[in-house]
């Protein structure tokens, strides 16, 4: 998945929002969690403080004393971090404490007992002995037959809350965790759902230019049909110019064709110097004329869409052909090439580029020449699947400072055997006009390579 496709695009900016909102939901649950707990343990703090306050009275003396004891056993182990102790402001009187405490008492914050809720109960936070967290409430009341308020304070071990809440933590996590995962699966999934129909357009798209289909069919979601319809006007309007093209090009070879024949013949029956020099002239006319509507055919094959080509078959009737032609000099041609290998292109251009590959190695060979022809992938090309054609002959090469020649128009290296030196230039424009190429090298048998690289069809 390239980072500039939009399933990348999608799916990194659901997974973007859905990590804020669940690491947003995160911090707030465990922040309302966090706050009950607390809540809570003050509502436990102040039953605890109720309770005391109904079981506190004043001896005869006129010193306060507990009626029975606390129902809570943390109250009564020592240091346990549950506290409460009760004292009169100015401390003239006795006081009174939880077994918990043993000789230590509750240190009060000035400040914090400034801050009293609608009730009279003030809330602070202070430290045992053990260094253990407390929370402490306060609360000033007037006992039975007391003119003086007495403090009342209950504090309660908040460490034990820690627990709670990293537990409570551990499994908002693991169970967010699970959520976002399963966020992110369905992200994917609905992305790919999405995106299907781009991807069955990107298949069909395929076939049209491997000549299954003509058109795209009409069955697309309709935020996309308006693109398929596009794309088939496109594609028909292709055609048109493909035709419209072809015809011309016929038109222009059969407009040509009569005034070249009628100079030919004029200059023909006149013995002339000015007659030799015309009749010259309209040879190259012809060479000219028959070069550049060739190289317009093929233009326009070459930009055909949909045309496809069965590569063994034509490879085999080019061998069979070649042998019979050359059957004086005993030539053997293999052809080593998949039944499914297709080229993307017209069987005549196939033809007149193998041809002559093959036709030029049966020139140079001593005896044996190879055919291969194989599915290949270039570097940089984004996979995309490429024909290779090797011919291979045992005749006696190029030499490689001199094979960059070979593919000039009009250059022959060897004017011992017969040709134009025009089939090596032809084969590498045509080539080219398909977005191929053709390489040269040495084949394993000491002769000359010709790798031809056309566009397939998977």
């Amino acid at each position: 998945m390239r980072a500039n496709s939009l399933s990348f695009r999608l799916i990194v900016s659901s997974a973007v929002v859905a990590l804020v909102l669940l690491v947003s939901a995160a911090f707030l649950l465990n922040g309302l969690f966090q706050q009950a707990l607390e809540h809570n343990f003050d509502s436990r703090l102040r039953a605890t403080l109720d309770g005391l306050l109904a079981n506190v009275e004043l001896n005869p003396q006129g010193v306060p004393q507990l009626q029975g004891p606390i129902s809570d056993n943390r109250f009564s182990l020592p240091l346990s971090g549950w506290y409460w102790q009760i004292t009169s402001p100015d401390k003239k009187e006795g006081e009174l404490a939880s077994g918990s405490l043993l000789e230590q008492r509750i240190a009060l914050d000035g400040t914090a007992l400034q801050q009293r809720d609608k009730d009279g109960v003030a809330s602070f936070s202070s430290t045992d002995s053990q260094g253990q967290n407390l929370r402490v409430i306060e609360q000033r009341l007037k006992l039975f037959g007391s003119q003086q308020d007495y403090s009342f304070v209950v504090a309660g071990n908040f460490d034990e809350l820690k627990t709670e809440v990293l537990a409570f933590r551990r499994a908002l996590f693991a169970v967010l965790g699970l959520l976002g995962a399963g966020l992110i699966a369905a992200i994917l999934a609905q992305v790919r759902f999405a995106l299907r129909p781009l991807v069955e357009m990107q298949h069909r798209l395929n076939d049209i230019r491997s000549g299954k289909i003509e058109l795209l069919h009409d069955d697309f979601p309709q935020e996309i049909q308006p693109v398929a319809d596009e794309l088939n006007l496109l594609v028909q309007s292709n055609f048109e110019i493909i035709d419209r093209a072809r015809m011309q090009v016929g038109n222009l070879a059969h407009a040509l064709k009569t005034p070249i024949s009628v100079l030919t013949n004029e200059a023909r029956e006149s013995k002339t110097p000015l007659a030799a020099k015309v009749k010259e002239q309209i040879d190259v006319m012809r060479d000219q004329v028959n070069l550049y509507l060739d190289r317009a055919r093929r233009a326009a094959r070459a930009q055909t869409i949909g045309a496809a080509t069965d590569v063994e078959p034509v490879l085999q009737s080019l061998a069979r052909t070649l042998q019979r032609i050359n059957k004086d000099r005993d030539l053997s041609i293999e052809v080593e090439a998949p039944s499914t290998l297709r080229f993307r292109g017209e069987r005549q251009d196939f033809e007149e580029m193998v041809g002559n590959i093959m036709d030029n190695a049966c020139k140079w060979a001593k005896s044996n020449i190879t055919v291969k022809a194989a599915l290949v992938t270039q570097s940089g090309d984004d996979g995309r699947q490429w024909l290779s054609v090797i011919v291979d002959d045992d005749g006696p090469g190029i030499p490689a400072e001199r094979r960059g020649e070979a593919l000039k128009r009009g250059q022959r290296l060897d004017e011992s055997k017969p040709g134009s030196g025009l089939g090596m230039s032809i084969i590498s424009e045509t080539a080219s006009m398909y977005s191929g190429k053709i390489e040269l090298s040495q084949a394993d048998s000491g002769g000359l390579r010709v790798n031809l690289v056309l566009p397939a069809i998977t």
